[in-house]
């Protein structure tokens, strides 16, 4: 089994659950009530910041500039086209520039304090265990979605694509490479440490779901 494979093992069920959300299902369907889509873009976009300082520590602490160089691209896409988006929606959705201001959740600060630790270990692995978690799961839940429905209003459609589709397969099956290598060369304890995160992580996605779901 593939260090990545084991560690998605560890957390299956925090997995199945975020990966087959109701939250994930009505968003493609185009039924999820707007104000949960206001909600959750509000308190995904708090995450930008620290999963933009995240990526960057990850390309720092690569081995070599062949394995950074996907990384910097995709790093790209996440202050460019993602951004974008999150800037377009707030405004189709009327979302207001105090809305936008609203404070983290608890379960939003715990995610970025996740990240942090991550980014601030030194551990390359241990970046990839968050990272990998981020991008995979997404790329997990949106891909029988992909393409969307054509009547879907950007704010649904575009969420979908932007994690869904060769590119970001690719973008996961790099971070997935970079995982398994890094774990085949760590030490115990370094292995020890990314099991801890990416369980972490891969809780506190599915809570940011329900917690998405309840409260919109």
């Amino acid at each position: 089994m593939r260090p990545s494979e084991f560690l998605r093992s560890l957390a299956h069920e925090d997995w199945q659950a975020a990966t087959t959300h109701a939250f994930c299902k009505e968003l493609a369907a185009g039924t999820l009530p707007l104000e949960k889509m206001r909600y959750y873009l509000v308190q995904d976009y708090k995450f930008v910041d620290g999963f933009v300082r995240l990526l960057a520590s990850m390309i720092a602490h690569a081995p070599s500039l062949a394995d950074s160089v996907p990384a910097a691209q995709f790093l790209a896409v996440i202050t460019g086209p993602e951004n974008t988006y999150f800037l377009r929606s707030f405004e189709a959705l009327n979302i207001s520039t105090n809305d936008q201001n609203a404070s983290a959740s608890e379960v939003t600060q715990a995610f970025q304090d996740v990240m942090k630790k991550a980014a601030n270990s030194g551990s390359y692995l241990q970046m990839l265990a968050v990272l990998n978690v981020a991008e995979w799961s997404y790329l997990t839940w949106a891909t029988p979605f992909n393409p969307p429905k054509s009547d879907l209003p950007f704010w649904f459609s575009e969420w979908i694509t932007l994690h869904a589709g060769e590119g970001f397969e690719g973008v996961v099956a790099y971070l997935r490479d970079q995982l398994d290598k890094a774990w085949e060369a760590a030490s115990i304890d370094e292995q020890e440490a990314a099991k801890v995160l990416f369980i972490e992580a891969m809780s506190l996605e599915r809570q940011f779901f329900d917690l998405a779901y309840k409260n919109g």
